[in-house]
């Protein structure tokens, strides 16, 4: 199970991230390794073309979801530099 070990990647970098401190200028700045860009972008192609296992499919969702929070604070985020 090859593909559940790049799971953590993505999780490891925004708790990287957060542990490291930051500000709302990092938070903005921030954006994923190359590594797991391409690994999402294979698994959406995949998931387009040839389908998922079920343990990509929760890879691939784990992602969007911690995506969405990322976007969602880079938004809160651009707020704070807005009323600086």
């Amino acid at each position: 199970m090859a593909t559940l070990t790049k799971t953590p990647r993505a999780y490891e970098e925004v708790i990287e991230f957060i542990a490291a401190g930051t500000s709302p200028q990092g938070v903005v700045a921030f954006e994923p390794s190359a590594s797991v860009k391409a690994r999402v972008g294979d698994l959406i192609r995949r998931e387009k073309t040839t389908g998922l296992a079920a343990d990509e499919k929760a890879e691939l969702d784990h992602y969007l979801e911690l995506e969405h929070r990322t976007r969602l604070a880079k938004a809160r985020a651009r707020q704070h530099l807005s009323h600086e």
